[in-house]
């Protein structure tokens, strides 16, 4: 029996297509994650930038480099319209990556007329839609077409069971596992002609299973099926203003019908929309973008407030342009179903949002906020207060290790600001604490009631290396006769409380 036959396309330099959208990549463009090339336009190429070049070197090639951060979301949001034009085509589409897709080659053959000139036909599509260079490549299995498709000018077609005979010129680099490439370069295989040549039990013996598949696909017997996905539906709808508006209130009642189509597609697909984001871009070409979150889902009447919320927000120098275009994102959606109201009516949790709204609306975005943990060394600096249903990324984010921040159990009674107080020791001096963390005298008394016990001093520095941000403190525990328990600073020469336990 035959291996079905695979259609692949692929689209070059997604990522960087994906990060300049309609713009021109006539400039040297790289796309950089953790401080490596891993896309560039053919500009940069030309100028000897690579992919998997580390940024400084690929900036040295060419000064000119503009760089763009690796977004993976990014790639597969705008490779969704890809997606729904090949599935109008020819329907079985399946996603391997952003940029790359497959799908059985017999159903596009027969329509076609032929396996090339259904290849051809696909790509000409693509370019007439806005995707112009795209390759593509037939082939017995998913790992040869891609190979095959990445040799293409523009499409090419590998007999039926030649596959082996195509990929064996190929480096072994070419399975994309740089830790069994490695090791087999080592072991003076070169070649995927002969990493195949090696017996399968050998491979197992020493790769085990994973060595196992890619020596299946350097024989070119790629056993994995084509598994077809349907796109998602196209939620998003812009609105572009011929002249740009200036005021919250012109904004909210154009987009009211935008935010009417969102609400309409949602519920003709039986779905709810429980985070939204919204872009607004001024004439200026600068982007305002925010997540917002609903604890149900969002109707257009809340999608028309938060735009409006969003421009009161907006800082003097953003707002000082006007709006020229609007676009709501609906980015996490889930099936009506599972938020069906209660059986006597809205649960309690919807009933408090829409309480909660209406006092948000009266008092306007920052009327009604709720409280965040972030990072940070000083208990004040990890509170946040976000306005009601906002979805903010926290500046400091409180996963990162905050040397010299305080560890838990903390206080339930925080200062913000911290509140003087006095500390004396026993002949009525104020203890003082020294350059290398010495104290000068033993704590015996905070706001004049004697202390029981105390630990510390634990320091805590911050910005060392800003001569005019610079701070430094000393942290002490401190519990009296009152049976208070107090969380102390020593900073600036003066005694500090940071907190309270109770």
């Amino acid at each position: 029996m035959m291996p079905p036959r695979h259609l692949v396309l692929w689209l070059p330099d997604w990522p960087v297509r994906a990060a300049l959208g309609a713009a021109s990549a006539d400039e040297p463009v790289a796309i950089v994650q953790a401080n490596l090339v891993i896309a560039c336009s053919a500009t940069a190429r030309a100028h000897g930038v690579r992919r998997g070049q580390r940024r400084r070197l690929a900036q040295s090639r060419s000064p000119a480099l503009q760089l763009i951060p690796a977004d993976p979301r990014r790639d597969e949001r705008a490779f969704v319209p890809v997606l729904r034009l090949l599935e109008d085509l020819v329907p079985g589409v399946q996603p391997l990556r952003p940029g790359l897709a497959a799908l059985r080659a017999r159903g596009a053959a027969r329509y076609y007329g032929g396996e090339e000139q259904a290849a051809l036909r696909l790509i000409d599509e693509l370019a007439v839609q806005g995707y112009p260079g795209s390759r593509a490549a037939v082939a017995d299995g998913l790992f040869t077409a891609e190979q095959a498709a990445r040799l293409a000018s523009p499409a090419r077609i590998v007999a039926p069971g030649a596959s082996r005979e195509f990929l064996a010129p190929l480096p072994v680099q070419t399975l994309d596992d740089a830790e069994v490439a490695g090791l087999l370069q080592r072991l003076g295989i070169r070649t995927l002609a002969e990493f195949a040549a090696l017996a399968e039990g050998d491979i197992r013996d020493r790769l085990g299973e994973r060595g196992v598949r890619l020596h299946a696909l350097a024989s070119g017997a790629d056993s994995r099926p084509l598994t077809p996905q349907q796109p998602e539906p196209e939620l998003a709808r812009e609105v572009v203003f011929d002249s740009p508006l200036e005021h919250a209130d012109q904004v909210a009642f154009a987009v009211r019908q935008t935010a009417d189509a969102v609400a309409t597609a949602l519920a003709e697909l039986s779905q709810v929309c429980t985070e939204v984001r919204i872009d607004l871009t001024d004439d200026n070409g600068g982007v305002s973008s925010r997540v917002w979150m609903h604890p149900t889902s969002f109707e257009a009447s809340d999608l028309v407030d938060r735009v409006r919320w969003q421009l009161e927000g907006l800082r003097p120098s953003e707002a000082s342009a006007g709006i020229a275009e609007v676009r709501i994102t609906p980015t996490r959606v889930d099936d009506s179903s599972h938020h069906q109201p209660g059986l006597f009516g809205q649960g309690p949790h919807e009933r408090l949002h829409h309480a909660v709204s209406r006092v948000q609306a009266m008092l306007g975005h920052r009327g009604v906020v709720t409280p965040v943990v972030i990072g940070g060394r000083r208990l004040a600096d990890r509170q946040l207060l976000q306005p009601w249903g906002d979805k903010v990324p926290p500046e400091r984010d409180r996963a990162l290790p905050w040397p010299g921040s305080l560890p838990p159990p903390y206080p339930s009674e925080i200062f913000s600001p911290p509140q003087s107080v006095r500390v004396t020791a026993a002949d009525g001096t104020v203890p003082a604490v020294d350059d290398r963390g010495d104290l000068s005298a033993a704590p015996a008394a905070i706001d004049e009631t004697p202390i029981l016990s105390w630990a510390g001093p634990w320091p805590l520095r911050e910005r060392g290396w800003d001569r005019d941000r610079a701070r430094r403190a000393h942290r002490f525990q401190i519990v009296d006769e009152a049976q208070g328990a107090w969380l102390v600073l020593f900073e600036d020469e003066a005694w500090w409380a940071e907190g309270r336990y109770r």
